[in-house]
Formats: C-alpha cells, structure tokens, sequence
C-alpha cells in the first residue's frame, strides 16, 4: 500500500472517531496503536510506551502543573476583584470604560495564570454582573469577557506554547516573547473597537452616573491593586527574559508567588488549597495525557512519512509560499472548531514547522500566529471552550444566543489581528531577536 493511501486512510479514520465524541487523548493514542498494530505488527506497540516515556523526560512539561497552580490559586486569591475595583474607579466615566478595562484585566490574568479558563471565569463572575448592573448591553458584556478571557492562551506564559516548544523544537522563551506584542495587538484592537463602537452607540456601554464616581484620592488608593499582579509577572517574565531562570524554574516561582498572594489577601483556607491541588492534578493530567497520546500518533505519522508527503504536496502548490501559510492558518481555524488546540498543535507540528522552514519564514513567527489562531478557537463554535464557561456562569437573562452573537465582532478582530502580524511580522519577531540570544 502507498504512503500516500496510508496517510488518507489514517487522517480520515482520525476525523470519523474524532465525530464519536471520544476525548482526543483516546483518539489519538487508540489510532496510533491500532495504525502500529496494522502496519508493523504487534512489536511495535512499544513505540507507544517509548515514545511517552521520552515525552515524560522533557524538563519543560514540570512547568505545566506548576502554571495550572498558579493559575487556581490566583483564581481564589482575591487579585482579580481588587484589580476590577481600580479599573471602575478609573474608567466608569468612560464610555464602555469598563468593557476596555476588562479585557487589560483578562491580558494581565493571562500573564500571571498561563490558563484561558481562569480569566474567563474569573472575570465572568466579577465583570459581567457588575457591567450589566450598570446597563452595559449582553452582546457587549459576554463577548468582551470571552475574548479578554481567550487571551490567556495568547499572553505569556500560555501553555500552547509550552506545547509548540516541545513537538516543535522551538524556544519557548522566544515563543513567550513574541506572544507579548500578538497580545497587545489583539488587545489594542479590542479596545478600540469597543470605544469606537460604545461612543457611536452610546447605550452599549454607559459612563458611569456622577455620583458613582470615584474621587481622586480613591483612584490613587486603588492603584496598590497592581502590586501583585506587576510582582507575579516579574517573578514569571522578568526571570524568563532577563535570562535568570528557565521556564520550569519560573513556573515555581510564579506558583509561589500565587501562594503568597493568597496569604496576603487572607484567601488561604485548607479548602482553597485543597480545591487548587485538585484542580491542577486534573487539568494537568488530560494535558499530559493528550501529549502522551500525540506523541505517539505523531511516530506512526513519521514511520509513513506523513510530514514529508504533505511538506512536497504543500512546496508544490502553485499559490506560492504566502498561499502555502494561508490554507495553513485556513486549517487551523477548521481543527479549532472541533478539536483541543493542544491536540491540533500535536498533530500539525511535525507537518507545518519543517514546511515553513523550508519556505524561508520564521519558526518563531509561525509558532505565535498559531497560538493566535488557536486562541480564536476558544470563542469559535461549536467547540468554543469559552462560550461554554460563560453559559456556565452567565445571569439567567443571558442566553447561549446572546453568547454566541457577542462574540461574532471578535472572531473577526481577531482575524484580522493575524493578518496584521502576517502582513508585518516583525511585530512577532523584533522581541523574540533582541531580547533571548
């Protein structure tokens, strides 16, 4: 049989069990076994076990529990409300104010917890009641917090480039750092779409009355919010980028960090820690689990010659290499809407890295876009992560179709905030160069 004819047999059996609704750790690793099975015996099988066990000795996958620590206790710490204080005190009396100021919350969520789902339903318990309090409009409110909260995988220290890094073979320092200017891309282009559209339809999203504004010596109080947030993010990024610690040794000292905000906002009971422990044993589990499982679809994929057969197929199109990255992010928006972005990067990485090195673009580049475009996964139906945590929490006033349609303008920014750093990609890459040799 050709490995042309393997690799189609082997792509659509993916996508039909993938249809069943089994969870992608299963599809993966259950494909790969029975495909090494099949087409080399049953000695084979273990390459599976071979190829976990090399994946459990990568150093860089320890920063993944200690991020998802970080994440749930700063999720329990109290930061967040004292950061959403200052930001009503500050911007209520601008029109939509306090949608921008969630969103610049979400990206600094994001930089201290590495987790979309800790922003998003953070800032979706705090946010969303006090905006619709104040008359803000449903469409605006829940398409804010889930975009904001989506730019955890975006901000550093996301953990889809931990992922990138590892099947890659890329930097994730590198890929850190060009994740900072693709968030405040997409940032800056939330926020002026959001005071551009309040100013012209002012009942989107109201100032605040007169007498719910704040004073001047209560604004400057409120400032202290940023202490732990600015302490966090330096003991993360500042030791990342300042070269002093790798990646793994920053996760712990943004774990530790996380733990000793708790403390100080007096949020450290037994059951917070216990609940954070918990919840980091779960979440890490299903991530190492999918890597465990990707690993080992990606050696029955290497064994048929999967990544050389697409790389010619690709090379060979006559749309030329800017053709060539724009059906890949084509695919990628695709995968997005049905599968776990950790799972897609698993299963394109091996294909799409060596296709655009030979091409002549940067890895680094290509990395950040895709996390981008993976981040819009999470507000994408059918599978959008976010819509689903929002519904979760969301007043009774705001239904799956509000969610859904409040989301829509965001989809499109944040397309159009990949085709900025396509058509400009030193906005991904000037950092990433002149910061981390």
């Amino acid at each position: 049989m050709s490995a042309e004819l393997l690799i189609i047999i082997l792509f659509a059996s993916l996508i039909l069990v993938l249809f069943s609704g089994l969870p992608i750790m299963f599809v993966l690793g259950g494909i790969a076994s029975i495909a090494l099975l099949l087409i080399k015996g049953p000695d084979s099988l273990s390459i599976v076990a071979m190829k976990s066990l090399e994946s459990m000795e990568n150093f860089v996958l320890v920063a993944i529990p200690l991020f998802v620590f970080m994440a749930s206790m700063l999720q329990r710490s109290g930061v967040a409300e004292d950061m959403y204080e200052a930001v009503y005190r500050w911007a209520g009396p601008v029109k939509g104010g306090l949608a921008v100021g969630t969103v610049v919350i979400c990206a600094v969520m994001g930089a201290m917890t590495a987790v979309s789902a800790a922003a998003t339903i953070t800032m979706g318990l705090i946010a969303m009641p006090s905006m619709l309090k104040r008359g803000y409009d449903k469409r605006m409110v829940v398409g804010t917090v889930a975009a904001g909260g989506a730019l955890g995988q975006l901000i550093p220290p996301g953990t889809i480039f931990i992922a990138i890094g590892i099947f890659a073979g890329l930097s994730v320092g590198k890929l850190f750092a060009g994740g900072i200017f693709g968030g405040l891309v997409l940032v800056s282009l939330f926020s002026t779409y959001m005071l551009v559209r309040c100013a012209l339809e002012p009942a989107m999203g109201p100032v605040l009355p007169r007498e719910q504004r704040a004073t001047w010596g209560e604004k400057l109080v409120s400032l202290k919010a940023v202490i732990w947030p600015v302490i966090i993010i330096l003991m993360v990024l500042g030791a990342i980028f300042g070269g002093v610690t790798t990646v793994t040794e920053a996760a712990a000292m943004g774990a530790l960090g996380s733990f000793l905000a708790t403390i100080y906002f007096r949020k450290l009971t037994w059951v917070n820690f216990m609940e954070s422990l918990y919840q980091t044993a779960r979440i890490s589990a299903m991530i190492v689990w999918i890597i465990f499982a990707g690993a080992a679809f990606n050696s029955i994929c290497t064994s048929i010659g999967t990544d050389q057969v697409v790389r010619s197929l690709l090379l060979s199109l006559p749309i030329g290499r800017w053709g060539v990255v724009i059906i890949m992010q084509g695919i990628l928006l695709v995968l997005g809407c049905l599968l776990e972005p950790i799972g897609i990067v698993m299963i394109t990485s091996p294909i799409f890295f060596p296709t655009i090195i030979a091409l002549g673009f940067d890895p680094i580049w290509f990395g950040v876009l895709l996390v981008m475009n993976m981040e819009m996964s999470y507000i994408t139906p059918p599978v959008g992560f976010n819509i689903f945590y929002l519904k979760a929490i969301a007043p009774k006033e705001v239904s799956i179709r509000d969610i859904y349609r409040g989301v829509v303008p965001f989809i499109f920014l944040q397309a159009l905030g990949i085709a900025i750093c396509m058509l400009f990609p030193t906005i991904l890459t000037w950092l990433p160069n002149h910061l981390i040799k």
